[in-house]
């Protein structure tokens, strides 16, 4: 029917009628491939290409809590932490930017959870040496407050990197509804030390921890790695009760991951598969939540720098946090 006046033949109005049905139906079809995809119903968990971790030596990952790259070099970054970052494309410094959520959407699957984001180092550690460099218990050991971090050969810091990451993956959480937690946000003159850092994590009574780092390896070691932590049961450290949580929430986050940035596991520890046990960090032995570490690339490499320094790549690897940590908080 054309203008409302007349109705065509009965012989063609079946006809007629099968073909909008047909084409509603595809629509209809189409519309939920997209919803699935867009919703993230294809699962979360790591690809085939991530098996069970490899343990790694005590001093197998410089850089991390408390450990500077291979060469020592101490980060030499901005102060505050951002790059020259903002809100948007180059760091969102009070969480309140875009507001979209894991996969562009926004609601309120983490109504009710605390994630604690644990910003590797401080840009203001290089200021302070000696107060960063006194002696911490660990539980199966004592370690360094913290460290400067590493930095990519043309002096981006690592501590710049990790706020800014850090920031984008707030914006993202918040957007899902989850309260979110800093142990530090540029706004602390050093540290806080390595102990302090699983204590933010305790007191707030998180649901799930990430530590953000970017690793200082040599040339030609690329790829990112996820820590999870050993069964250490010494002196105030305990994590008997969140080795497996942990490693569920360190699987889920590498394969978020690899999704979201493309990137590889590491090619020069972990076996190619993103998970390494360590016993030897001060951030995850005395954590009593399920909490992991992160490295996101290699900031010695060239074409690993390229990545770390490129702020659309940045946003890339928060988006990738965030889905990791609401996969395993909605599970």
């Amino acid at each position: 029917m054309t203008n409302g006046s007349t109705f065509p033949p009965r012989r063609r109005f079946g006809g007629t009628l099968v073909v909008v049905l047909a084409a509603l139906l595809a629509a209809c079809a189409a519309g939920w491939l997209i919803w699935r995809s867009a919703s993230g119903h294809g699962g979360d968990k790591p690809p085939k290409a991530l098996p069970a971790a490899s343990p790694a030596s005590p001093d197998g990952r410089p850089g991390t809590d408390g450990a500077p790259g291979k060469d020592g070099t101490p980060g030499a970054g901005g102060t505050d932490g951002t790059d020259g970052g903002g809100a948007g494309q180059d760091g969102d410094r009070d969480g309140k930017g875009d507001q979209a959520g894991p996969g562009g959407r926004t609601g309120t699957r983490l109504q009710g959870k605390t994630v604690l984001l644990d910003p590797g180092h401080n840009p203001h550690n290089r200021d302070h040496t000696r107060e960063i460099a006194r002696q911490v218990d660990v539980g199966n050991a004592r370690k360094e407050c913290d460290t400067t971090g590493t930095s990519t050969n043309d002096g981006y810091a690592e501590a710049s990197f990790t706020l800014d990451v850090a920031r984008r993956a707030r914006t993202l959480l918040q957007a899902e509804g989850a309260k979110v937690v800093f142990t530090q946000d540029g706004d602390r003159p050093y540290g806080p030390c390595v102990d302090e850092r699983a204590r933010a994590g305790n007191a707030a009574k998180a649901d799930a921890a990430v530590s953000v780092h970017a690793d200082g390896a040599g040339d030609g070691n690329r790829g990112f790695h996820v820590i999870l932590p050993a069964r250490v049961t010494a002196g105030a450290a305990d994590t008997s009760a969140i080795v497996g949580p942990s490693r569920e929430l360190g699987e889920r986050l590498a394969g978020r991951f690899v999704a979201a940035t493309g990137s590889a596991p590491a090619n020069y520890l972990g076996g190619g598969t993103g998970l390494v046990v360590r016993s030897d960090l001060g951030g995850l032995n005395l954590s009593r939540i399920p909490k992991v570490f992160l490295e996101c690339g290699n900031m010695r490499d060239p074409k690993d720098a390229a990545q770390l320094t490129d702020p659309q790549w940045r946003e890339k690897a928060a988006r990738g946090i965030a889905e990791g940590i609401t996969g395993f908080l909605t599970r």
